[in-house]
């Protein structure tokens, strides 16, 4: 299988680099083939602006969204980002590693989002009436291709429980798993979270357990249950409106809602 790891730390000898190491040894091992995406290495440009859209007229005014459009229909991208939606269009599954920085992804992979997920590619996408609005939440272009994030927290577990002070992990990672990686198809896995790491918390035998740990995740990287999301078109929202039916989860509001193991 062919495995695309997007990875956003401005340090590769750090934890986060080691971890990198392991999980592509570790798949290589296990017969797949890799393509690491540097961000930081790369010298990415996390800024979406003109120059990403090579068939703009000079001092035409930015439109992000027509001419995101426009540029990926006619095959007018900046080639940085043609390149990286390549990657995830040859994939059969997709890794974005990152430390959790106030509460969410390093502005640089944010950037590569914003770049990358273009009109047509991410959304966009298919047929928009009142029986049907688009191929999101569960279909789209990478319908059938797997996703996980694995991160790093610098909080103890207890932080990120679902009463710690930080908020529920599962909350925090919702608007990546469900808006992010659900919204163009991606089936999600949970995702591997190694809490407290931090400058010199690490000792030999936490670094061995998280290693072990993630060594066993990538070996489960196409069996592992992926999250229960609901698909937008299967029946359980009412269209247009795009809510959840009345009949399903009641009581149950917010991002679990969204599951369909909350009955």
């Amino acid at each position: 299988m062919k495995i695309a790891i997007i990875y956003a730390h401005p340090v590769r000898e750090s934890l986060n680099g080691s971890l990198l190491n392991v999980m592509v040894k570790r798949l290589e091992a296990g017969g797949h083939s890799v393509q690491v995406s540097d961000l930081y290495a790369m010298g990415w440009k996390a800024v979406l602006d003109g120059d990403d859209f090579l068939n703009r007229e000079p001092g035409a005014r930015l439109d992000p969204m027509l001419d995101s459009k426009q540029a990926y229909a006619e095959g007018k991208q900046s080639p940085d980002i043609a390149a990286e939606q390549e990657k995830l269009l040859t994939a059969d599954a997709v890794i974005l590693q990152f430390p959790l920085w106030w509460f969410s992804m390093p502005a640089i992979l944010k950037g590569w989002v914003e770049r990358v997920y273009a009109y047509g590619f991410a959304y966009g996408v298919g047929e928009h009436s009142k029986l049907r609005w688009g191929d999101r939440y569960g279909e789209g272009l990478m319908t059938g291709k797997r996703a996980m994030l694995v991160v790093t927290a610098g909080g103890w577990t207890s932080h990120y429980s679902p009463r710690g002070i930080n908020g529920p992990i599962d909350d925090l990672l919702f608007p990546i798993h469900h808006g992010i990686l659900h919204y163009p198809g991606f089936t999600v896995l949970p995702a591997f979270v190694s809490y407290g790491i931090g400058r010199g918390r690490v000792d030999d035998v936490q670094y061995q357990a998280v290693a072990s740990a993630l060594e066993k995740r990538m070996d489960e990287l196409f069996t592992t249950e992926p999250i229960p999301f609901r698909r937008q078109n299967a029946g359980d929202y009412e269209i247009p409106a795009l809510t959840l039916r009345s009949e399903l989860a009641p009581g149950v509001v917010g991002f679990a809602a969204h599951r369909s193991d909350f009955k």
